[in-house]
């Protein structure tokens, strides 16, 4: 049998339910809807040539407080700037967190963005996505939405991809607590533009006895049952094909092209799933010394770093992976960035200096194999935090004022883009959408977000980033 991710229901916001999409035969391919990979187009398609060529987006879902990572405020009261203290980095003038230090010799590379704000409402993760700042249920996502970044590339190199353009890890967006969360989808793009989803099954060694004290997440992201079933062989498979091949054709003189040209990119993805070798490679790290292993971190977000990297190598454009909340999933209120409690405590003790490690090993490792060059590295959140500690020592939610970084390939490094003012609650200077940052993102690629279109769900031209304009101070 072969399982297609898709599970779904509460950061701290609510409950949906649970879905999930089986087929019980590999002659049932043609409904599967296997994400990634489409039929090229008959019309000419766009080509863009950047000075990225592939993106990784870190995404830390339940809104990192960036005034606690990178916009820190030393003068500022006591109930404001927080526990932590800035350290210089290797660009002179700026700082960040003392908690970030090897992050700290990586900001000649890095370019931070301090003036992003959104009014769409907290825990909207399609603002960040899309650029589309629209409050939304922020459990489940729709068709009507617009397309990701990721479903955007993956639409303007089909027929161009030998393997799934967008891949999504650990999990689908919200899996840890039970939730679909919109914004990494394609909308009405259609769903052979999805990002192709892994699975995961993390787990903690030792269970906390006190809440909101932290426990290394472990796991791996696991391709799923891309395995052949027992009895299926490669020939078996292609005759299936054979013969599915046949049915299309019925299909085509009974006047159903359409239908049966949606289908077969489907087709064609599952079989280049269940027959190469490429993407289910890039999952083993254990062919990887164990030395950069330890580098990257072993625990969930950290050994899925590693496998976007290996990702990039295999052929892939976009890689997600993000640090979910687990709250449901796994009952625990530490291993998320949505802080409201205990806040300086989880940050000093796990947040930031894992997420430190597993930063600086992926810039290192892109670069020694060259392919820093080439690849835009991309770390945000769907919002921030509150500009002050509440009584239990946590921040708020805040979507008013917050910061972004983008790293590598297409960007100025050692650059500061707009700033926040005097306590990190608003925008003091150079306010940036989320439509701006996802048309950073583009321009990078080499995408115009001012002139490329995409067909809308009506069929007409929908421009990029929602009407988003390229950061070009902080593009190189």
């Amino acid at each position: 049998m072969l399982t297609m991710l898709g599970s779904g229901r509460r950061c701290c916001d609510g409950i949906t339910r649970r879905e999930t999409l089986q087929a019980g035969s590999l002659a049932l391919l043609g409904s599967l809807g296997i994400p990634g990979i489409g039929r090229a187009a008959t019309a000419p398609q766009p080509t863009f040539e950047g000075k990225a060529k592939n993106v990784i987006l870190l995404y830390l879902l339940g809104g990192a407080p960036t005034q606690d990572m990178w916009d820190l405020k030393p003068k500022a009261p006591s109930e404001v700037r927080g526990e932590f203290n800035p350290i210089p980095t290797n660009v002179p003038g700026i700082d960040i967190c003392e908690h970030l230090p090897r992050m700290s010799q990586w900001m000649h590379k890095a370019a931070i963005v301090r003036s992003l704000n959104h009014t769409a409402g907290c825990h909207n993760c399609l603002p960040g996505y899309t650029g589309l700042e629209r409050s939304v249920d922020t459990n489940t996502t729709s068709p009507s939405y617009p397309p990701s970044m990721g479903s955007v590339v993956s639409y303007l190199t089909r027929g161009q991809n030998t393997v799934p353009p967008y891949v999504y890890l650990p999990a689908h967006l919200g899996w840890g607590q039970l939730v679909r969360r919109p914004g990494p989808y394609a909308g009405y793009l259609g769903q052979k533009y999805d990002p192709l989803f892994s699975q995961c099954a993390p787990f903690i060694d030792k269970p906390p006895e006190v809440r909101d004290y932290p426990q290394v997440l472990r796991g791996m992201p696991v391709l799923g049952d891309s395995e052949l079933q027992a009895g299926i062989t490669v020939d078996r498979l292609n005759t299936r094909q054979t013969l599915l091949s046949q049915l299309d054709d019925e299909f085509r003189r009974a006047g159903q092209q359409a239908e049966s040209r949606g289908y077969s990119g489907m087709q064609l993805a599952a079989l280049d799933l269940l027959t190469r070798s490429k993407v289910k490679a890039a999952f083993d790290v254990s062919q990887e010394d164990p030395a950069l292993q330890d580098r990257y971190g072993k625990y969930l977000f950290g050994s899925s770093t590693l496998v976007a990297r290996r990702l990039l190598e295999a052929g892939v454009r976009f890689v997600n992976v993000t640090w979910d909340c687990y709250w449901e999933r796994l009952q625990l209120q530490n291993a998320a960035w949505d802080t409201h409690w205990r806040a300086f405590g989880i940050l000093k003790e796990y947040n930031l200096p894992w997420f430190d490690m597993t930063y600086t090993a992926l810039m290192e490792d892109l670069e020694a194999r060259g392919l820093l060059d080439e690849t835009l590295v991309v770390t945000m959140s769907e919002m921030g935090r509150s500009y002050w500690v509440n009584k239990e020592a946590g921040r708020e939610h805040w979507t008013h004022c917050y910061s972004v970084m983008l790293a590598g390939a297409g960007i100025r490094g050692g650059s500061v883009y707009g700033a926040s003012d005097d306590r990190a609650a608003y925008v003091f200077d150079k306010p940036v959408s989320t439509g701006d940052i996802c048309a950073t993102v583009f321009q990078a690629l080499g995408i115009d977000p001012t002139t490329t279109t995409v067909p809308d769900a009506t069929g007409g031209p929908h421009h990029l980033a929602n009407g988003g304009q390229p950061l070009w101070d902080i593009l190189a």
